[in-house]
């Protein structure tokens, strides 16, 4: 048995994917979606089992868009290969460097923008909160402090947008190799000075490890595109959120719910990493459909995440629900490297320090979302003052 072919309104998918998602769900849970030209898997069990078995759901897609982008990536190598360059920059991405180098980076980082933006009165969320926060912890993370926070925002939205250009625009991809250009020009700068950095950043720890340029460039590329939108977009989003529904922020106050849980659900909710794409290895059979050698496949985290299994009432956000079964982050050995350093920015550091400083924050504008591979809230404005 083939999946079932389903058409989709790429419009529409765009704004809302979760509507398609759920008839998706419901009525054809593996499924070829000519528009995107790949097989959406997009109930919770079928992705966590698939996404372990990587002999067949490969990560290493070499006509992929994210390894013609940006090189082959360690999220585009599996086996060996992967585990070598994870183990890596562990010392980059672990829970003990998050909490006794990363976390008073962020602090200091996120109180400096706070004072800038204080006396304005109404501030863009995204533009002039979430974006510097994200961009300037990056920086530091990656090593590459000789970017702008501006210049970072621009080129991770570039890569982004590369990568979910699965239309084929060609301004688009223009665009990204541009971008993908700029941090390379970056890198070349910080090179020379990776091994006297006084923090473990992903580029002097490639460096000491022997990395050659081109992976070293790939692995500070994917840290790019993941590490400044999503966060960015999650920053901005839990606010939007909390301020919309002063229910769910009066039990953050009320010591009945944690930062932490506003990000999580949010993470479940909203899922600013949408999908993760797979590439068929080998003929295999899983739920009555074979999959052939090269069929593209999409894991829809953001379907998993609202699956009506494992999540009562899952269109709704419900700061005290349990997220266990939720994978924002991935389930298998793909799981997010950088995933502890995005909850302590996030849980412990932006939202806590945004709500301190602006206690009596209230919106001045709806919250718009946009998006379906990667999702996130458009521009909106808070009066802060």
């Amino acid at each position: 048995m083939i999946p079932i072919h389903q058409s989709i309104d790429l419009a529409s998918f765009m704004r809302d994917p979760y509507p398609i998602l759920a008839v998706l769900r419901r009525d054809a849970p593996i499924a070829y979606v000519p528009e995107l030209g790949a097989i959406l898997m997009t109930k919770h069990d079928d992705i966590f089992i698939c996404e372990k078995n990587i002999a067949v759901f490969s990560s290493d897609q070499p006509d992929g868009l994210m390894t013609q982008l940006m090189g082959q990536n360690m999220m585009r190598k599996d086996g060996v290969d992967h585990q070598r360059e994870r183990h890596a920059i562990f010392p980059t991405v672990s829970p003990k460097t998050v909490r006794d180098v990363w976390k008073a980076e962020f602090i200091r980082q996120t109180q400096d923008i706070l004072d800038r933006i204080a006396g304005q009165g109404a501030i863009d969320v995204v533009n002039d909160f979430a974006m510097p926060v994200s961009a300037e912890a990056l920086k530091s993370v990656t090593g590459l402090t000789n970017m702008d926070w501006r210049e970072m925002d621009r080129v991770s939205q570039g890569m982004i947008d590369g990568c979910a250009n699965y239309t084929g625009d060609p301004a688009v991809e223009a665009h990204c190799h541009e971008c993908t250009a700029s941090i390379d020009h970056h890198i070349a700068e910080r090179m020379g000075q990776a091994d006297r950095d006084d923090f473990p950043s992903l580029l002097s720890i490639q460096h000491k490890a022997g990395f050659d340029p081109a992976t070293i460039s790939a692995n500070v590329k994917l840290a790019i595109s993941g590490g400044q939108n999503e966060p960015r977009d999650a920053i901005a989003g839990v606010i939007g959120t909390l301020l919309a529904m002063p229910n769910q922020l009066d039990k953050i106050r009320s010591g009945q719910a944690t930062w932490m849980n506003a990000f999580e659900e949010y993470a479940r909710w909203m899922s600013p990493i949408g999908m993760s794409p797979r590439r068929i290895a080998q003929t295999h059979t899983y739920a009555g459909f074979t999959f052939q050698p090269e069929d593209r496949v999409f894991f829809m985290f953001s379907s998993a995440n609202r699956d009506e299994d494992h999540f009562e009432n899952s269109d709704q956000y419900d700061i005290t629900r349990d997220v266990g079964p939720a994978i924002s982050f991935g389930a298998g050995p793909h799981f997010c490297a950088g995933a502890w350093i995005s909850k302590a920015m996030i849980a412990e550091v932006a939202l806590p320090l945004f709500f301190d400083r602006f206690p009596n924050a209230r919106l001045l504008s709806d919250v718009h979302y946009m998006g379906w591979a990667f999702r996130g809230p458009k521009p909106f404005w808070v009066a802060v003052g």
